[in-house]
């Protein structure tokens, strides 16, 4: 039986704090499938937070910045791990948490290379040192998992990591957004958010990268009685670097053809998306682009970039976007009212795509990738 050492620490504060990210929904849906492999015992370890008890006994270690900063400067191992290498064959920082663990050898899952690509689209706080550190971390790993190769590409150019050392594999979609919606839960879900018949969907956090204000100007480009017959609905919280988003979602609340629901819980997300007449995902930049697979499950239309990872995860089963041209995002949105053989079609070819990802084999993908480090 080989032990591994298994990162948990964004899933962890993401259970406790009542919602997981993407990291922390990767980490959980791979930690389920790989533990009922009878051949590996994972071990798990997190950073500054109580890991639950469920996962069994594992290793806390203290704050993760204090110790890359001190293995960055003395190139000495991280405080503590040393109790976990003792226990394992192999380590799977899975959360971009990536110890020095020598002489244990490390996976290393990396989701994209944004923050040194595009630091202008993240909070800039101490941005040179967090973007220096990571990067020096990244480099510690033996292997290192992505899940797209735009993220390939992009890990080798920006953090200098060999392409033969990154293995792309895939991330996938969770089972309940195949989940058929009666009648009833949709007139309920209509009625609590006050629903049209018709609308568009944005969702994601609003920051400058997912471009909600190149959505609500191709919004603004339809006719108005368009927008009002079929409004723009945003999904997600306030982030950072938003605050003309903000003020143009204000601009087009009052007359109605914009709304922000803020936070939706996850129960009540996929009706509302089941419910749209498109989603619109114009991001400028991804490192996979899980709404859009997720929109796909749902037998949902999506409108969505020509650039970065999501050519790659839509194929042919999505309208494609210069996500900077606000005219080509508009006509898209407009196609999606009008043309009707179009939507069918997109909802069939979209379902089938999504059925292309599963999360098995991503997680049966990870452990070939533990078997050829540990040769």
């Amino acid at each position: 039986m080989r032990r591994i050492g298994f990162g948990v620490t964004a899933l962890c504060n993401g259970l406790t704090g009542g919602g997981l990210d993407g990291i922390g929904n990767y980490t959980r849906e791979i930690m389920s499938r790989i533990q009922s492999n009878p051949e590996v015992e994972l071990i798990p370890f997190a950073f500054r937070t109580g890991i639950r008890p469920e996962m069994g006994t594992g290793v806390q270690l203290g704050r993760y910045s204090i110790n890359t900063a001190w293995s960055v400067a003395t190139g000495l191992n991280f405080f503590g791990i040393n109790q976990l290498v003792k226990r394992v064959d192999l380590i799977h920082a899975t959360d971009h948490y990536v110890p020095r663990c020598k002489p244990a050898p490390m996976v290393a899952t990396l989701m994209d290379a944004i923050p040194l690509s595009h630091p202008q689209w993240l909070r800039s706080e101490f941005r040179r040192v967090k973007n220096y550190l990571w990067t020096r971390a990244a480099n510690w790993a033996d292997e290192v998992i992505t899940i797209s190769e735009y993220s390939k590409t992009e890990l080798s150019k920006w953090a200098g990591i060999s392409l033969e050392k990154i293995t792309v594999i895939p991330l996938a979609v969770d089972e309940r957004w195949y989940r058929p919606v009666d009648n009833n839960e949709f007139a309920s879900i209509k009625a609590h958010y006050h629903l049209p018949e018709t609308f568009f969907v944005s969702v994601g956090t609003l920051q400058p990268r997912k471009n909600v204000e190149s959505t609500i100007r191709a919004h603004r480009a339809l006719s108005h009685a368009e927008r009002v017959r079929t409004p723009l609905i945003i999904i997600g919280r306030a982030g950072w670097k938003c605050d003309e988003v903000l003020r143009m979602i204000e601009q087009d609340s009052a007359s109605g053809t914009v709304r922000w629901l803020k936070h939706v819980p996850d129960v009540d997300l996929l009706p509302v998306i089941k419910l749209a007449t498109a989603l619109v995902f114009p991001s400028l930049g991804e490192g996979f682009g899980l709404p859009v697979l997720e929109a796909f499950a749902a037998e949902v239309p999506v409108i969505t970039s020509n650039t970065t990872s999501l050519p790659e995860v839509a194929g042919d089963a999505a309208m494609m976007v210069d996500p900077i041209n606000v005219d080509a995002i508009a006509e898209a949105m407009k196609r999606s009212l009008e043309d009707s053989a179009l939507v069918e079609l997109l909802r069939q070819r979209g379902l089938e795509r999504a059925k292309s990802f599963t999360w098995q084999a991503c997680a049966e993908s990870t452990l070939q990738v533990y078997k050829q480090v540990l040769r």
